[in-house]
């Protein structure tokens, strides 16, 4: 089953362009992610309070045209097969005449709280049953590490953080896009990618490091291992 819901774009989800955030736009899909989860009778009972964490993995949107300030737009989700540990989930957005504004794809997994290690869903009696709607776009693939000429060091802050205890990835979002000249010149993405290592911890140190060229910019944060991969085709 396709979960949808409506949303309208408030001040808070919009750039000094009146187009939404990237920020916001995965801040939707992944609440929408765990809306339907709840939905299909794998929520909280089944995951938080038992000490699991959804976690989302790698990430992939590809962009027609950026909503606007006031639009109302639909967001569609629903899960694929799930793959041993990970969770497929793919994604599509809409305007308020039905045409498709952005399709997007990601990798979701569960991890022990206490371990942070991925855990087993089936032996934790935690079944997802996937669906083919034929909208499906590519999983996201993983980001090998490019060149880069700029660096930037991050301090993880309070407010980066979620229940989950790290930073949450959508803040990446934010980081890297204050740091880009592409976003500020009112350039949108049509492509994005993204993939998550490891974990940033409050108070942690993230070095950023990053090229941006005509038609695309990659990110890279380091703590004491890779923490996050982002690249933005525009």
């Amino acid at each position: 089953m396709t979960y949808s819901v409506r949303y309208t774009l408030k001040n808070k989800d919009v750039n000094l362009h009146r187009k939404l955030r990237t920020s916001a736009l995965f801040e939707l899909l992944q609440e929408a992610s765990i809306a339907h989860t709840e939905e299909l009778g794998m929520g909280r009972e089944m995951t938080l309070d038992r000490g699991f964490l959804w976690v989302v993995l790698q990430q992939r949107a590809d962009i027609a045209r950026m909503p606007e300030y006031g639009e109302t737009i639909t967001i569609e989700t629903w899960p694929g097969a799930t793959m041993h540990v990970l969770f497929p989930r793919y994604y599509r957005v809409k305007d308020a005449h039905d045409e498709v504004l952005i399709t997007g794809s990601a990798v979701w997994a569960l991890l022990d709280e206490q371990t942070r290690r991925m855990i087993f869903p089936d032996r934790n009696g935690i079944i997802i049953e996937g669906e083919t709607t034929g909208y499906e776009i590519d999983l996201p693939l993983p980001l090998k590490r490019a060149e880069t000429d700029r660096q930037y060091s991050y301090t993880v802050r309070f407010c980066d953080c979620d229940l989950n205890g790290h930073m949450n990835n959508t803040h990446y979002f934010d980081l890297c896009e204050n740091l880009l000249e592409h976003p500020s010149q009112g350039k949108d993405p049509v492509r994005i990618v993204t993939e998550y290592a490891q974990e940033a911890r409050y108070s942690e140190d993230i070095m950023v490091n990053w090229m941006e060229t005509e038609d695309s910019a990659v990110i890279y944060g380091d703590t004491k291992k890779t923490c996050f991969r982002m690249r933005f085709d525009y």
